[in-house]
């Protein structure tokens, strides 16, 4: 069987870390807030926001750290659970 590791031509041991719930939820609200961003910069895009434009923009505006912050905390979690 061929790992992703020797697909992408790193030599030794893989390093697996097993998925807890808490970095699951944590990857979870990264994927919903990143998908809310996206789709903000396209109902901005398109002039006439459904939900109108400052509450688009809120979301687009808080969407961001909270995508960011939340995929930190994932990755740290999983560092310190290895």
């Amino acid at each position: 069987m061929t790992t992703v590791n020797q697909l992408c031509g790193f030599e030794g041991e893989a390093i697996v870390v097993p998925m807890t719930p808490k970095i699951g939820l944590l990857l979870a609200v990264s994927c919903i807030a990143a998908i809310a961003g996206v789709g903000s910069v396209f109902e901005l895009s398109s002039g006439v926001p459904q939900l109108g434009t400052p509450v688009t923009a809120v979301i687009l505006v808080l969407s961001i750290p909270v995508t960011i912050g939340s995929f930190w905390a994932a990755v740290q979690d999983a560092r310190a659970n290895e």
